[in-house]
Order: C-alpha cells, then sequence, then structure tokens
C-alpha cells in the first residue's frame, strides 16, 4: 500500500511582508479615518474632510514605504555586517568554529558526539550557512527585505486609507462623521481577522485588538478636532 504524502503548510515564511502588509493596512484606516475625523470636528466643509483623506493617503503612503525601507535597510546591514564578521572568523579558526556549532548543538539536545559529527558536515557543506542559520538565526525565511516591506507597506496603507475615503464619498454631507469610523472599524475589524488568518493565529484576537486600539485612536482625534474647531 502506498504511503500517503506528508505535506507541512508553514506560516513563518510570510513573515517579512506580512508583518509590513498588516502595519501598513492597520495605520491606513486609522490614521486617515483620524486625520478625516479631526478635520470634521473642527469644520463644516465636507471638501475640506475628504482633502484631508486624499493628503493622508498620500503622504502616509509615501511616510511608510519610506520608514519600513529606511528600518528593514539597517537590519539588513546588520545581517551582512554579521555574516562577515563571521566569514572571517571562520577563515581564520575553522577548528574553533566547529567547536562552538558543536556546542550550539548540544544545547539543543544532542549527545556531544553526534554533534560533533553534525557541525563537521555541515562545516564542510556549507560552513557560513550552518552558523547563519544556527548561531545568528539568519535565514532566507526571515532575512531582511527591503524593497518587499517598503513595497507591501506602501500598497497595504493605500488599501486601507480607500476604506475611510470611500465612506466620506457615497456617504451624504451630513453623515461624514457617522460613516468614517463605521466603515473604519468594520474594516478594521476584517483586517485583523484577516491578517490574524494569514499568520495562523486565532482570528477573534487579532479582530478585537486592531478594532478596539483604532477605534480609540479615532475617538481621540475626532475630539481633539472638536475642541479645536470650537476654540477656533
Amino acid at each position: 500500500m502506498p504511503r500517503s504524502r506528508h505535506v507541512e503548510h508553514h506560516v513563518t515564511e510570510r513573515i517579512g511582508w506580512l508583518r509590513a502588509a498588516v502595519l501598513g493596512a492597520n495605520d491606513g484606516v486609522i490614521s486617515t479615518a483620524s486625520l478625516m475625523l479631526g478635520i470634521a470636528g473642527a469644520s463644516r466643509s465636507g471638501g475640506e474632510v475628504l482633502l484631508a483623506g486624499v493628503a493622508a493617503l498620500v503622504a502616509g503612503a509615501m511616510s511608510m514605504a519610506a520608514g519600513e525601507f529606511v528600518s528593514v535597510s539597517s537590519q539588513a546591514d546588520s545581517e551582512r555586517a554579521d555574516l562577515a564578521r563571521e566569514r572571517d572568523e571562520i577563515k581564520d579558526d575553522p577548528v574553533a568554529e566547529t567547536r562552538e556549532l558543536a556546542g550550539i548543538y548540544v544545547k539543543r539536545g544532542l549527545d556531544k558526539a553526534l554533534a560533533e559529527q553534525v557541525a563537521e558536515q555541515l562545516m564542510a557543506k556549507d560552513a557560513l550557512g550552518a552558523h547563519a542559520r544556527d548561531e545568528l538565526g539568519i535565514s532566507e525565511t526571515v532575512q531582511a527585505k527591503p524593497i518587499q516591506a517598503a513595497l507591501a507597506s506602501a500598497a497595504s496603507f493605500v488599501g486601507g486609507a480607500i476604506i475611510p475615503l470611500a465612506a466620506a464619498l457615497v456617504s451624504p454631507k451630513g453623515a461624514i462623521v457617522i460613516a468614517v469610523p463605521v466603515a473604519s472599524i468594520i474594516g478594521l475589524g476584517v483586517l485583523g481577522a484577516l491578517g490574524a488568518r494569514i499568520g495562523g493565529a486565532p482570528v477573534a484576537p487579532g479582530a478585537i485588538r486592531v478594532t478596539f486600539w483604532g477605534a480609540l485612536a479615532m475617538a481621540v482625534t475626532a475630539g481633539v478636532g472638536a475642541l479645536i474647531g470650537k476654540a477656533v
């Protein structure tokens, strides 16, 4: 009888772009909706509210892309520096590096003889790759990818920002202050659930967490806008 093929599905390979995409989408909804509500609280002009939303979308997308690219590039620079240092250490003293690798495997549960054998074989095949993965924690799955993170953040920010903008566009003039937060809260709940689902985490906690903090941010911003509107 033929054995069935064992297929595994893991989500760690999505960590890089998923983190940036979830952050960008949530920020797109929250920051755009909050700014629109703040302007709505200080002004009665629907045109000003829409203009603020468009400005928030463009500025936010560019800011997210630039911020992600810079931060992830710094991470990538650190990884490259660590790899260069490790490459030199392997070249200067391969015996000591083999012992170091074997020590890591002993700490993970292998007996000393087996750990030394594994370390020697991995050093012979790909010494730098073995140390990068097992000593430094750097692998292809979690390696920093600045361009991927920047594009994911910008695109997801735009996708999130469209939600409050679309709500403002289709709602009657006097209903913007109701339509924007309602659509945004629903959108945040969906995004939180979707992010949790893609990441393999429980859906309900992710949706509730994102919705709560997003609603709080919008409420505070709308309140500040209303106070400023009364003051001026």
